[in-house]
């Protein structure tokens, strides 16, 4: 049993601690780098005080950091405490159904997890993002995001807690290959629920309707071959400041989403060449890539689960209960590094979908440099670092860095 224990805290310490090195590789590999190019950052992001960015970056990724580190520990602490097993057991014994105590074991373990977090956010909020201008949340505002946040986790875990633990019943063979199903029902559902019912809960949606905004889009639609009436401006200005766009949804379902902050920031043709990226994602099947392979990798990983929740030693390590959801539980933690070191792996496809998303722009444009301003202006007001380490680039970034977007764009746009 010793062993497994070594091994355990292994994987999981050791895997904190070298992303934990990896970030701090990252932010001394900006904080040098940003300094050799502050011209460039005045220049072509418009960041009049690079100083400023680089303290943004070093401040929000300690932060990060430490929140993992305290997270792991206290994790580590309610299992080798025998806190864990003893909540499992009381939340059986007291419920005494197999499927609903399973669905209450995870959610305990959400709300608490939801709990622990929230000091983090808290700072990151009121911290931080407010001592740089970003952070719009009264505390009211915040707290109230947080109990709906928990409220819509705990229904989350609770629908596919209970489908996965269903198939687990009544497929005790190959169920694995069964909760893959339920994993690809609940990834497709959620295109479809969470733009049109969760995401309502926090932010208003208005149509963007007829005017010069309208036009635009419409122009982009033309040229890019696409068709879609529900395009909206998301009042993001109501909790951050901080811009993007994203598309989602399949079929009748898709919806095109702007920020309020990026439309107030970028002009008319910047914004048209945001959008057509964001319509390459469908226009070329990235939309369903990605939701492929992120149901191939739960299968590889409710695979690896089976296996060892069929070991012994999994359970009576930490003195648990022989439950399922204790096991998948349990099996999530040994899981959790593998799946975050093979992260570069589909990684690789993102960054290559987001290149070719950047050339169909171009062709919809007629030109790369709308889409390079653009990306220089959303990095400059975001006081995103725009210099990743190679190496935290592997595992963190799925689009290119912003410098050689703008200079590709810049180049071969024209």
């Amino acid at each position: 049993m010793l062993a497994y224990h070594a091994v355990f805290l292994l994987l999981v310490g050791g895997s904190t601690g070298v992303f934990a090195g990896l970030a701090a590789l990252n932010v001394r590999h900006a904080d040098r780098t940003i300094r050799e190019h502050s011209a460039w950052l005045t220049e072509t992001l418009a960041v009049d005080d690079p100083a400023r960015l680089r303290q943004y970056h070093r401040l929000s990724t300690s932060a990060g950091t430490l929140k993992n580190v305290l997270v792991l520990a206290v994790v580590l602490l309610v299992l080798y405490t025998g806190l864990f097993g003893d909540a499992v057991a009381a939340i059986d014994g007291a419920i005494g159904h197999d499927l609903l105590a399973g669905v209450g074991i995870f959610v305990v373990a959400t709300v608490t997890m939801q709990l622990l977090s929230l000091p983090f956010e808290a700072f990151d909020t009121f911290g931080i993002e407010a001592a740089y201008g970003f952070n719009e949340q009264s505390p009211r505002l915040f707290v109230r995001d947080a109990i709906v946040e928990t409220a819509v986790s705990v229904a989350f875990v609770s629908i596919l807690g209970a489908g996965i633990l269903l198939v687990l019943q009544q497929f005790p063979t190959w169920w694995w290959l069964a909760a893959t199903g339920v994993v690809a029902l609940f990834v497709l559902g959620s295109q479809i629920v969470v733009p049109r019912v969760i995401m309502p809960l926090f932010y208003d949606f208005e149509p963007i309707e007829e005017g010069d905004l309208r036009t635009a889009v419409e122009a982009v639609f033309d040229r890019a071959g696409f068709t879609c009436e529900d395009v909206y401006a998301m009042n993001a200005s109501s909790r951050s400041g901080h811009s993007n766009a994203f598309f989602t949804g399949f079929g009748r379902t898709k919806r095109v989403v702007l920020f309020d902050t990026l439309i107030e920031q970028l002009e008319a043709r910047e914004l048209q060449s945001v959008l057509a990226h964001e319509l390459a994602h469908w226009k070329k099947g990235h939309v369903w890539q990605r939701m492929a392979v992120s149901i191939l990798e739960a299968a590889v990983l409710l695979a690896l689960a089976q296996v060892l929740m069929g070991q012994s030693w999994l359970y009576a390590m930490f003195g648990v209960p022989e439950i399922p959801a204790a096991g998948l539980l349990l099996a999530g933690l040994w899981l959790e590094p593998v799946l975050q070191f093979t992260q570069p792996l589909s990684n690789r496809l993102w960054l290559r979908s987001e290149r070719a998303a950047d050339e169909f722009a171009v062709e919809v444009m007629g030109s790369g440099d709308p889409l390079a301003d653009a990306l220089a202006q959303m990095t400059g007001e975001n006081l995103s670092n725009p210099f990743p380490h190679p190496l935290y680039e592997a595992f963190h970034y799925q689009h290119p860095p912003v410098p050689e977007r703008i200079r590709t764009l810049r180049e071969d746009g024209h």
